[in-house]
């Protein structure tokens, strides 16, 4: 596999990176686990056997089990093979997550570490952005891990543009190691919510690693609607639509539909995948670097989505899918969410 560039970090990654934010989540209704032990570990053997190095996790994912058994499986291979993100904040595992305070950030990013069982994070996000704490104590905690090296580079997840272009501001005035890599929501048919974060991140070099890249599953084409003429969607049993009452309000739109009209038509023409012509769209970004990062349940879908490296999708192709959100007179669509 062909790797690419992380942005300003020098980082070689696969085109796409393997999400585990499903490894150990149980359901607290059902007490279902998502993805266990044994199931997490056979898609980190396949993420290997396919060229992948890219693993994205949190200390909150599945209360701390995705660290661990990324850990476990870790221990029998060579760690520099390996680019490691993990996150610290908005979780309630531990109680240090109140916060983003110097404390806070370096006891989460010490229990990273002892999970995993490595010395270093290649990458470490601010899950969220903490109003209540200074954003000076925030990053020259973060600076000080870098320093040290237990990691190498920072990033942040979900925020306002603003709140992005402050953090880089900050870092950049006090001489503090700056975001270099974002992990934002962001897929076909989610651009316009965040476009100004994506400038952003295009004119300071930000590597851009978009979670939800298929819109939770609404851009595998797996869904229909109800009714000719209706935006309305048919939701199959146990599928996440029929599972997550969130589902439709987050992913389901007039927008929605129309983009992933054009995904599917696409698709049809370049013999791939809606699945993989969605991803395909996010790698082929022309202002920023771009890697997905995909949550796959089961091998057969990592290897779908794998392939989509494999994919080419023209300029016009790609241009008909980003215009797919207007109609005839260049109005956007409606969104729900």
């Amino acid at each position: 596999m062909e790797y690419v560039r992380l942005g300003s970090t020098g980082l070689q990654v696969s085109p796409i990176c393997l999400g585990t934010w499903r490894f150990g989540l149980e359901h607290e209704d059902s007490g279902v686990m998502e993805t266990d032990r044994e199931d997490a570990h056979e898609l980190l053997d396949a993420l290997e056997e396919r060229g992948g190095n890219f693993i994205d996790t949190a200390n909150g994912y599945g209360e701390g089990r995705s660290e661990r058994w990324i850990g476990e499986w870790l221990a029998e291979r060579d760690r520099e093979d390996y680019v490691i993100a993990s996150k610290c904040y908005w979780s309630d595992v531990s109680r240090f997550q109140e916060n983003l305070s110097k404390k806070n950030v370096r006891a989460e990013v010490e229990g990273s570490l002892e999970k995993l069982g490595t010395d270093y994070l290649d990458v470490l996000y601010l899950h969220r952005f903490d109003d209540e704490t200074p954003l000076e104590h925030t990053l020259r905690a973060v600076d000080d891990l870098v320093s040290e090296g237990k990691v190498h580079y920072v990033g942040i997840s979900t925020c306002d543009a603003w709140k992005l272009t402050k953090g880089l501001w900050k870092a950049d005035v006090n001489n503090y190691e700056a975001f270099s890599v974002t992990q934002p929501l962001f897929h076909a048919a989610y651009y316009e919510d965040v476009a100004e974060y994506l400038d952003v991140c295009a004119d300071q070099n930000i590597a851009v690693c978009p979670y939800s890249p298929l819109a939770g599953g609404f851009l595998t084409g797996k869904y229909e609607r109800v009714g000719d003429g209706t935006y309305d969607l048919d939701a199959p049993e146990g599928t996440r639509a029929d599972l997550d009452e969130m589902f439709e309000n987050w992913y389901v739109s007039e927008r929605g539909w129309h983009v992933l009209d054009a995904v599917r038509e696409v698709a049809e023409e370049v013999d791939a995948s809606p699945a993989q012509v969605a991803l395909r769209w996010l790698m082929d970004q022309r202002d920023f670097d771009c890697v997905p990062i995909v949550g796959a349940r089961t091998v057969d879908q990592l290897d779908e989505n794998m392939a989509a490296v494999d994919v080419s999708i023209s300029d016009d192709q790609f241009d008909r899918i980003f215009e797919a959100r207007y109609d005839e007179d260049g109005t956007l669509y409606r969104t729900n969410a």
